[in-house]
Parts: C-alpha cells; sequence; structure tokens
C-alpha cells in the first residue's frame, strides 16, 4: 500500500461538478493506493502514519492538531514506467481488492478520532488542494 501525503490548507474532491468530500483548513490530503498482497497490517500502517506524522505546522500531526485529512484513492500509484511510453497497471489491486482497502484506512482513521472525508472509489474525480508548504510525503506500507 501506497499513500502520497500532502500538507493542505483546504482540500476537495468533485464527481460529475458534485464536491463528494472536502476540509477546511488546515490537514492532509492522501492520495491512496493499494497493490495485490495488501491486507489488515498495511491497512494499520498507513492509518496510523497519516494520523501521527508530524508535518503539520509547528511540528504538530492531525490528531495533535485536530485537523482533517481527505481520502482520494489512486490505482496511479502503482504506475510502471520503466519501459516504453505508456504505464503498466499491473501492479495495482483490482476494484474488488482494492476498494474495501482504501475504505478500511478511512474507518481506521475516523476510529482515532480523525475527521476523515473521501472521494468516489473508481469515480473520475476532480481534486483541489491549496498546498501548503509545500510538503509531500510518500508512504509505503
Amino acid at each position: 500500500m501506497r499513500a502520497v501525503l500532502q500538507r493542505v490548507d483546504g482540500a476537495r474532491v468533485e464527481v460529475d461538478g458534485e464536491v463528494v468530500g472536502a476540509i477546511e483548513g488546515e490537514g492532509l490530503l492522501a492520495l491512496v493506493g493499494v497493490t495485490h498482497d495488501d491486507g489488515p497490517e498495511q491497512v494499520a500502517t498507513i492509518a496510523r502514519k497519516i494520523c501521527e506524522l508530524r508535518i503539520l505546522d509547528g511540528e504538530r500531526s492531525v490528531l495533535d492538531a485536530g485537523a482533517s485529512v481527505l481520502v482520494v484513492s489512486q490505482f496511479t500509484l502503482y504506475a510502471d514506467v520503466r519501459k516504453g511510453r505508456r504505464p503498466s497497471w499491473n501492479g495495482a489491486a483490482p476494484a474488488p481488492v482494492a476498494e474495501p482497502l482504501v475504505q478500511q484506512v478511512i474507518e481506521a482513521i475516523r476510529e482515532r478520532g480523525v475527521n476523515a472525508q473521501e472521494g468516489r472509489f473508481g469515480a473520475h474525480m476532480r481534486v483541489g488542494l491549496v498546498n501548503d508548504g509545500p510538503v509531500t510525503i510518500l508512504l509505503e506500507a
């Protein structure tokens, strides 16, 4: 499982012109990708890191700051571009495997008391954010 975390000052995701998830103010945008052999251990690790990494202003975590997280599924994090010009998506888990795991990450974040908003799995999404810093971190579990 991979996640790209971006420290934001607000973020939103739209599907067909409708806002389906948004956070205001300080927080994180978490783009989450799933591979074939991911399971509960990876879910727990990614959710813990998202909540506890001290990457907000003043070396605070989302938990410290009472900040929110916007989680967006992102199979393209497993693109393989080593050969040719067309990415291979073979590293990404298929939707029946990936969707429940992304949902479990969201639930694990919420269980820690963090406001977690979400995109819509499998939809064509437009993600808008104000990158703060900029701070962008790649997580791998």
